[in-house]
């Protein structure tokens, strides 16, 4: 009897040495997991501190807007978070921001690219510019002027929805946009305002300078290619050169002043 009682206290206190030592085993692996967690959250920390930004591809936006745009919140300084936050993805409430990516020069330095919303023109409606795509959708509104984007004037709208083509009643008249602003581009013209009449006649405005440039599309680039020399001849001055028309007489357009 003596021995059987002898036994199972052995017995017990040999499942209680197991026990306490499978705790304390216990304690010990979580503790060497926790340090090591810790341990890669503070070289993550440390190594990709970012502290110098490089930014591309930002128009309606300067450098240290899109930093805090794009930095903000917990770990807005961590280069490896920045890369998986951003990476092709879309930045809801921005206007005229599309995607960001972030790419990882080194562990300190970023490199921020910003994908704009692609613009064609932009119309006036109740203090508002309304910006539009190659295809007249409307793509965002704001009470604040871009520069780079022409405003189009003479289109006729009763009203305006965010993702939906402008309502004109002459939908060509947008493949006229385009190709007048493609060519402006070509010939580094910066319009600040492009008039199309009820007949489709073009009226570009540089500064005081107003150009007509008629309504004969096969002719356009033409005019366009030997606009920017004529501009040149015309600073500082006030009134409209007409190229609709070629003074065969005087061979060249003619210069009217403006009153």
């Amino acid at each position: 009897m003596n021995k059987q009682v002898a036994w199972k206290g052995e017995k017990e206190k040999t499942v209680y040495r197991n026990r306490h030592l499978g705790l304390k085993i216990g304690v010990a692996s979580f503790a060497v997991f926790f340090l090591v967690i810790l341990g890669v959250i503070y070289y993550i920390v440390t190594t990709y501190t970012v502290n110098t930004v490089y930014v591309e591809g930002n128009v309606h936006y300067t450098e240290e807007e899109i930093k805090a745009i794009v930095m903000s919140g917990p770990l807005g300084d961590n280069s490896l978070y920045l890369s998986l936050k951003y990476k092709n993805k879309g930045i809801e409430g921005i206007p005229f921001v599309d995607v960001v990516d972030v790419d990882i020069l080194s562990p300190d330095t970023v490199k921020i690219i910003v994908y704009e919303k692609s613009l064609t023109g932009c119309v006036r409606y109740l203090d508002t510019y309304i910006y539009f795509d190659r295809d007249g959708y409307v793509v965002e509104s704001s009470g604040i002027r871009t520069v780079g984007v022409p405003q189009i004037m003479g289109l006729q709208f009763d009203y305006i929805v965010t993702g939906e083509k402008l309502p004109v009643e002459n939908e060509e008249i947008f493949n006229s946009i385009l190709d007048i602003t493609q060519l402006l581009q070509k010939y580094d013209l910066a319009s600040e305002k492009i008039y199309f009449n009820r007949a489709g006649a073009i009226t570009l405005y540089f500064g005081d300078v107003k150009v007509s440039l008629g309504n004969d599309p096969a002719k356009l680039e033409d005019k366009l290619m030997l606009l920017p020399g004529l501009l040149v001849s015309l600073e500082g001055k006030n009134g409209t050169l007409q190229m609709q028309t070629y003074d065969a007489d005087r061979g060249k357009y003619v210069f009217k002043p403006g009153i």
